[in-house]
């Protein structure tokens, strides 16, 4: 009579052992879904930043050697101040009788006088323009040039250094950074764990 009651009494207690280790259970399981579609930082081969060059679309409109006098400084907004381009300095005995050529295939789509210089638009397609001034044109509008083909003879005038080249560059109407086109734009790059950051080539000399 005592045995059987003492089971009696026992099987709620034992209901509720087994209740507790099937919530456990089901617990343990859904945190190790959720682990599982969690994505989670590991300590990988990759733990450094350094800075890497973009990768080179267009050419240099002006042969080395040459700088970068004035670099590209991106306006807050369309209407603010900024300089929309970079003046680019020739070097060397020749530097005022550069020619200037194309930094990509395209059509010229303007040549001529603006104001106080002259310069040269060329549509390279796909809402990419490329400007060069100040300089003095040997084609006219509509003339189809390669990339690296003479389009002008670098002149004066205009808010650019005298005997300065300055390039800018737009896609669909919006001003870009020409270096991240020629390829000397720098941009992170991860390194092996415990790899040290190479040391940063010469600043202000386009290659």
């Amino acid at each position: 009579m005592d045995r059987a009651l003492g089971r009696r009494f026992d099987r709620p207690r034992r209901r509720a052992l087994a209740l507790t280790v099937v919530v456990a259970a089901l617990c343990t399981e859904a945190h190790g879904l959720s682990a599982a579609a969690a994505p989670s930082h590991r300590a990988g081969p990759h733990d450094g930043i350094i800075e890497a060059r973009t990768e080179a679309v267009w050419q240099w409109p002006l042969p080395p050697p040459r700088r970068i006098a004035r670099p590209y400084v991106a306006p807050v907004h369309d209407y603010a101040a900024g300089h929309r381009g970079i003046d680019i300095q020739p070097l060397g005995d020749d530097a005022g009788g550069r020619v200037v050529t194309a930094p990509a295939d395209g059509v010229i789509a303007f040549a001529g006088r603006v104001v106080d210089r002259s310069v040269v638009t060329i549509d390279h397609g796909d809402g990419l323009v490329s400007t060069v001034e100040p300089v003095e044109p040997l084609w006219p509008a509509g003339t189809a040039v390669r990339a690296g083909e003479p389009i002008a003879h670098l002149s004066v005038g205009g808010h650019t250094t005298p005997r300065n080249l300055h390039l800018g560059a737009r896609r669909h109407g919006r001003y870009l950074n020409p270096l991240a086109l020629l390829g000397d734009l720098p941009r992170a790059v991860l390194l092996p764990l415990g790899s040290a950051p190479a040391a940063p080539g010469a600043g202000g000399l386009g290659r």
